[in-house]
């Protein structure tokens, strides 16, 4: 098969809005209308509690994990880093531009973009994870842990594997994308004016 197909499969996999449908169906909420108006875990258990948003939180990560692993070898290309990375980013995209959506109203990427990192490189994304869990303990702010765990990834890929591999270049850019995805929080937090975590949002 052409392996070309797969990053479509990755698309629509990683559109699946995990965060509308709990909204929807367990509360009759639209999330986009509620909270920070976005279709992430962090949003969901602002909103719907800390069980909802785990379970959201882990499909969110599953969905960037599972192209990366399942289609190489659908398609014929495992061991090739390059192919593995285009499936990831594109259900990254799927999650931030939802076509189930109309491209309109997904999440910030980060959840997707761990499990693509977590398949693609386990050691530097669990360094991450410790990194993101500290700044958020420290700081309250969920935003601010994703901002410095993104930056911190590149850099422990880079330290762990010795050199700037095709991993280390992609979690350069994600990490750049995760900062414009998540310019509005920058924004805020110069402001003062950032959700701190585990407030909970009245709906």
């Amino acid at each position: 098969m052409i392996p070309a197909i797969g990053l479509v499969i990755a698309y629509l996999v990683g559109s699946i809005p995990a965060a509308y449908i709990a909204g929807r169906a367990l509360r009759g909420i639209d999330l986009r209308e509620h909270g920070s108006g976005n279709l992430g875990a962090t949003n969901v258990m602002r909103v719907m509690g800390p069980r909802i948003g785990a379970v959201v939180l882990l499909f969110d990560t599953l969905k960037g994990a599972i192209p990366v692993i399942v289609l190489p070898i659908l398609f014929g290309v495992e061991g090739t880093a390059w192919w593995a990375i285009a499936y990831g980013v594109a259900a990254i995209l799927g999650h931030v531009r939802p076509i189930f959506l109309l491209g309109r109203g997904g999440g910030k990427g980060v959840a997707t973009a761990a499990g693509v990192f977590a398949a693609l490189a386990p050691l530097p994304l669990i360094i991450c994870a410790v990194v993101f869990l500290a700044v958020v303990l420290a700081s309250g702010y969920v935003s601010l842990g994703s901002l410095v765990s993104a930056a911190v990834f590149p850099l422990a890929v880079i330290v762990t594997s010795g050199g700037l591999s095709p991993v280390a270049i992609a979690g350069l850019a994600m990490a750049a994308f995760v900062f414009w995805t998540h310019r509005a929080n920058i924004g805020r937090l110069r402001r003062g004016e950032e959700h701190r975590f585990g407030r909970r949002t009245a709906t």
